[in-house]
């Protein structure tokens, strides 16, 4: 191989490797799946040799970090996220991961801002061209690794080499040092499928049209509109995501997915990086039918509206009488992340023929066995706004659809209270009133309405 020599003469173990950070560092870990294991581990072992260095990545997958374990005081390693999976939620909960407000799509830029000493990332073997794949996860990482002091590839072999369409891959020379290891991609299980994910996916399944484009967040009512779409007449539909998932599986599998009808990408699946099972990795390893791109890419409004019917479906915690959509906290507390909510439901409301579905069940249980309503008369205190309500497009609970498009507050109250569970409506009515957002015009809805 031509470049043989220049990989052998990069390569080391993770313990030499590491020797590179010095205290006061700013390290990138990666993102999703493509974020270091075995340099993680090695790092850890200097703790103290080391002071203040901060970490950044965003959705862990792998379990916390070997850093983070080995500091939970925080002396020598600072560990930052900017999405959070349930790992890094735990990490938050006990102070041991901070949080980085992002617009995903602007990550490629925020090169300019941040400091970036050291890159350390997960990639799949080294081509005969000398080009490291980035495998599952293309989002920002070039942009990172351009502006790096430092590349530290993590070379595994079970890392899927995905093609690209651009930003999939770093060349050999301007990578700094090698290391091999050989673990396993992280699966992540299919959120199983309630009653309410059904009664959602089928009221999104009747807006759907064929030659759609589809956008699926993440969660079981995603999983249960996959498996209803791959049920159903609809024929000729794309994918351009920001995660692919499991549920594009099953409609490619039932021949759902072509993308023979999308203005760009045609015929391929755009994401920017993928998670779920290992059947999903296998599945985009050397398939010409998908194609990674950076987030500035597949999340750009204007990128994402060059398609027609663009249908973007994802999750949210709650919503008020206003039309205020929170997907990323409950109260104070950090769940997730900004992630592409907005730049979907922007890019979807910009496409020809295009809807924006936010989607969530009317209440919640809590441990005790109380159950609550996820509309309510404004947010809990704390709560983070994620969607602004001049850009909510469809709501959409279990008891219906309601379109937020050009209504005044009373028409967003009247609508959202036909959407909640008939033992909270009374109550919303009495909160819309004192915030003088319910006239006489409006109309409580009744049980049978409800049913219907």
């Amino acid at each position: 191989m031509r470049y043989s020599a220049e990989y052998q003469s990069k390569l080391c173990t993770a313990d030499e490797a590491v020797k590179v950070v010095k205290s006061g560092d700013w390290v990138d870990y990666g993102t999703f799946a493509n974020q270091v294991v075995e340099l993680d581990k090695a790092l850890a072992k200097r703790k103290d040799e080391l002071e203040n260095v901060n970490i950044r990545s965003a959705a862990r997958a792998y379990g916390p970090p070997m850093t983070v374990l080995a500091d939970p005081k925080k002396e020598s390693f600072i560990f930052n996220s900017g999405h959070f999976t349930l790992i890094d939620r735990r990490m938050h909960d006990y102070n041991l991961c901070n949080f980085i407000p992002i617009l995903f799509r602007e990550c490629p830029s925020y090169a300019q801002y941040v400091k970036a000493d050291v890159t350390m990332i997960a990639v799949s073997p080294m081509d005969e061209h000398g080009y490291f794949n980035f495998g599952l996860s293309n989002t920002y990482t070039k942009a990172v690794c351009d502006i790096s002091k430092k590349v530290i590839v993590e070379v595994n072999p079970k890392m899927p080499r995905v093609p690209g369409g651009n930003s999939e891959s770093i060349h050999i020379s301007e990578v700094d040092m090698i290391v091999e290891a050989d673990w396993t991609m992280p699966a992540i299980p299919n959120l199983p499928i309630t009653e309410v994910d059904h009664k959602i996916a089928a009221l999104v399944l009747n807006e759907l049209e064929d030659g759609a484009c589809i956008q699926l967040g993440i969660g079981g009512m995603p999983n249960a509109l996959g498996k209803l779409i791959a049920q159903s007449d609809l024929k000729d539909l794309g994918a351009h995501t920001e995660m692919l998932c499991d549920a594009y599986l099953d409609m490619w599998e039932a021949g759902k997915l072509t993308g023979k009808r999308k203005n760009i990408d045609r015929e391929k699946m755009v994401f920017t990086f993928a998670l779920g099972s290992q059947k999903l990795y296998d599945f985009v390893h050397n398939n010409p039918a998908v194609a990674s791109y950076p987030v500035n890419y597949t999340n750009y409004p204007h990128i994402i509206a060059q398609n027609d019917k663009v249908m973007s479906i994802n999750g949210v915690l709650e919503v008020d009488l206003f039309g205020q959509v929170a997907a990323e906290s409950s109260g104070p507390r950090q769940i997730s992340g900004t992630g592409g909510q907005v730049d979907f439901v922007e890019g979807a409301y910009l496409s020809k023929g295009g809807k924006a579905f936010l989607c969530l069940p009317s209440t919640y249980t809590n441990k005790k066995g109380e159950m609550f309503s996820r509309i309510k008369p404004t947010l809990s205190p704390g709560t983070i706004v994620t969607t602004p309500r001049p850009m909510v497009m469809y709501l959409v609970t279990e008891n219906g659809i309601a379109n937020m498009k050009c209504k005044s507050t009373w028409e967003r109250a009247e609508a959202l209270v036909e959407l909640a569970h008939p033992k909270f409506q009374d109550e919303l009515i009495r909160e819309a009133t004192k915030m003088n957002i319910w006239t006489k015009t409006n109309k409580k809805p009744t049980l049978d309405q409800m049913v219907s």
